[in-house]
């Protein structure tokens, strides 16, 4: 399994991005957002985590510019009905925090901006994604999460915005202890849950 390719950009347009490797180029099919960053360093070595599709009519590897957009991916392709498709037409629309943060509020009608997700999928990816959120942080570590949360204001009691934002984060394929440990250098009560969202993710592009 192909976890990332680290190489020369070759070439980005139109979706799909070419990347050196070792004199071969691997061919990778990319969102909007990861080609509109990738653009400008045509020419020079990128790094793009990857995913491999195996269909019987062939097979396709798709490129993300972050583990959180990997992470999203792989999240929707898991629900009835979202392929590979719909999955990078959701990523092109919007960035991975925002996509956890309509998740977490419900909001369908966001998600159903992407073109050719009609109303009807994008409930059901907030019904799937929702339920599998929770049972995700249901079979977290109980020991770590106690051991990273400050006594004087455990998370496990935390208000309703911070449990949406530890829901977001969760999408994205953090740990109920690393993003404990993140939310407490968050200023969570005078923040909205938008920008504890993206206060928390800075945090971890920083470790």
């Amino acid at each position: 399994m192909l976890y990332h390719v680290k190489g020369e950009l070759m070439a980005c347009e139109g979706g799909l991005a070419v990347v050196d490797c070792g004199g071969v180029g691997y061919a990778l099919t990319v969102s909007t957002t990861t080609s509109e960053k990738l653009a400008p360093m045509l020419g020079n070595e990128v790094l793009l985590f990857t995913h491999l599709q195996v269909r019987e009519d062939g097979i396709e590897l798709y490129g993300f510019g972050g583990r959180e957009e990997l992470s999203v991916f792989r999240l929707l392709i898991t629900v009835s009905g979202v392929g590979p498709k719909a999955a990078m037409s959701i990523l092109s629309t919007m960035t991975p925090d925002r996509f956890a943060y309509a998740v977490c509020t419900e909001d369908a009608k966001a998600l159903s901006r992407a073109p050719g997700i009609g109303g009807k999928t994008a409930a059901r990816i907030v019904l799937e994604l929702k339920d599998k959120i929770s049972k995700d942080q249901m079979s977290g570590d109980l020991a770590s999460i106690k051991d990273s949360v400050p006594t004087r204001a455990p998370l496990s009691a935390a208000s309703g915005k911070i449990k949406e934002a530890e829901d977001a984060l969760g999408v994205l394929g953090y740990t109920r202890a690393e993003i404990a440990s993140v939310l407490r250098e968050v200023d969570t009560a005078s923040l909205s849950l938008e920008d504890i969202i993206k206060a928390a993710l800075r945090r971890f592009s920083e470790k």
